[in-house]
């Protein structure tokens, strides 16, 4: 089926992210969450993004206004039952997905495909609660979503392969690259990327070096972007864990196991810059400030 309405489940920061790509790729959008507040926020903070976008060259003005005329807002998650792709990209829980989606289903055309931008949690379960788990798929963006290219695949057990290629179609429509992935924890990039940053937390838990030394070294020793540490703010250390524990569960191997630390940080809620302090403290005025 050719997909023309994309139905978003929160406007969070990735959610925002997916509608501002799936509106500026012609996409009808529809997105939803729980209060008022979340989406104004949502609508704004693309807006602002568009509009960068635009002072940079990177799209042209006339598309800003467009791509806002496309996405529309609803506080009744029902409302999204009529359109031909649904992205949930609420918060990293499984319970909290599964109750969104059996709220879903009554509303739900029969040709409707069900996504999920989860991380790390299984497709195929997620897929079973439902009523069309041939029409399921994981479709895991990269945060910030309009900068990211990459998306993943990943097919459920039981996932069809027209949903696979009305999926495929829909992220080279958005100018981006999907890599396939099969249905194990955490996929292909958090497999590889959630035990680097805990062995970089755990380097910190033993006194091997400090924040600015395990950054640094990272930087200018392996040509990273960005230090292990300061991506983990930048993910969210409570994302960071809820991996972390899906890859040790799921696993069953004690190299996963979360680091100490990290599970101190998250009790704390010391989550990261969505809550100004992590590894890095950002309520100053300056450059952000180690907190070890």
């Amino acid at each position: 089926m050719e997909i023309k309405s994309i139905g978003i489940v929160g406007a969070g920061q990735m959610g925002n992210g997916i509608a501002h790509v799936c509106a500026l790729a012609g996409y009808d959008v529809l997105m939803t969450d729980i209060t008022q507040e979340a989406l104004d926020s949502a609508l704004a903070l693309i807006r602002s993004n568009l509009e960068r976008q635009a002072s940079r060259g990177k799209i042209e003005e006339d598309e800003v206004s467009a791509a806002l005329d496309r996405i529309r807002c609803t506080l009744k998650l029902s409302d999204l039952g009529q359109t031909d792709l649904v992205i949930e990209a609420a918060t990293e829980r499984e319970t909290v997905k599964q109750a969104i989606f059996e709220d879903l289903l009554p509303h739900l055309k029969p040709e409707t495909i069900l996504t999920s931008n989860t991380s790390s949690i299984s497709i195929t379960r997620l897929a079973s609660r439902t009523d069309r788990p041939e029409k399921f798929m994981g479709f895991h963006f990269m945060n910030p979503v309009p900068v990211m290219q990459l998306v993943e695949l990943i097919r459920g057990i039981a996932t069809d392969e027209a949903t696979f290629k009305a999926c495929l179609q829909v992220v080279e429509r958005l100018n981006k690259s999907a890599a396939t992935a099969e249905d194990f924890p955490a996929f292909i990039v958090n497999r590889i990327l959630m035990p680097m940053i805990n062995e970089a937390i755990y380097t910190l838990y033993e006194g091997v070096g400090n924040v600015k030394s395990i950054d640094t070294s990272m930087k200018l020793g392996a040509n990273h972007p960005m230090g292990p540490l300061e991506l983990a703010d930048f993910i969210g250390l409570d994302t960071c864990l809820a991996i972390m524990n899906v890859l040790h569960d799921g696993l069953a191997d004690t190299k996963y196991r979360p680091c100490p630390l990290l599970t101190k940080y998250v009790e704390a809620g010391w989550l990261g810059r969505k809550t100004r302090r992590g590894f890095y403290d950002y309520r100053g005025e300056g450059d952000p400030v180690p907190t070890r």
